[in-house]
């Protein structure tokens, strides 16, 4: 049975991902919501789906983290501070993801920002506090989705890479 479950979850990622529209950097809340549409009559198998990519969020920020850590321990400790600790587990990211995303103003916000989010609503930050976060989130998407625009998605990274190795001074 849980091989069966599996199997479906990752069919329902790969139903979703075939949908997905050209020319994206990040998930965001209408993939979030896609796959509510996607699973529909599967709960546990929509679950599973979501619980996957908020686990891999957090796994390859883990990750990033270790990698940078011997280089710089400093930057690694400011760039991958405590807003995603382990302060809420999964399931209950999920449930915030899905509370957060049914605000359809909130949908074009990458799910990795609104994990940051949800998790600093859970620890309770002020609410100008979490207001302004999701106006720079909504800002930083809108800017880069309109680099995306006029530029290469390839040069637009390469261009990232190039300032933060100037700026770690990694070249």
């Amino acid at each position: 049975m849980k091989l069966l479950i599996k199997v479906v979850a990752v069919g329902v990622v790969l139903l979703v991902s075939l949908n997905a529209q050209e020319n994206k950097i990040f998930w965001d809340g209408r993939d979030w919501v896609m796959l509510d549409e996607e699973g529909a009559g599967f709960p546990e198998f929509t679950y599973l789906a979501k619980a996957a990519y908020v686990n891999g969020l957090l796994d390859g920020r883990l990750y990033d983290y270790l990698k940078t850590w011997p280089a710089d321990q400093a930057l690694a400790d400011s760039l991958f501070s405590d807003e995603l600790s382990d302060y809420l587990r999964t399931s209950e990211i999920v449930r915030a993801l899905d509370n957060f995303y049914s605000d359809r103003l909130n949908r074009y916000i990458p799910v990795s920002s609104a994990v940051v989010y949800v998790n600093m609503q859970a620890q309770r930050q002020p609410m100008e506090v979490l207001e302004a976060y999701k106006e720079k989130s909504k800002e930083w998407i809108n800017t880069l989705t309109l680099e995306m625009m006029k530029e290469n998605l390839y040069d637009i990274m390469k261009k990232k890479q190039k300032a933060m190795a100037e700026k770690t001074g990694d070249e």
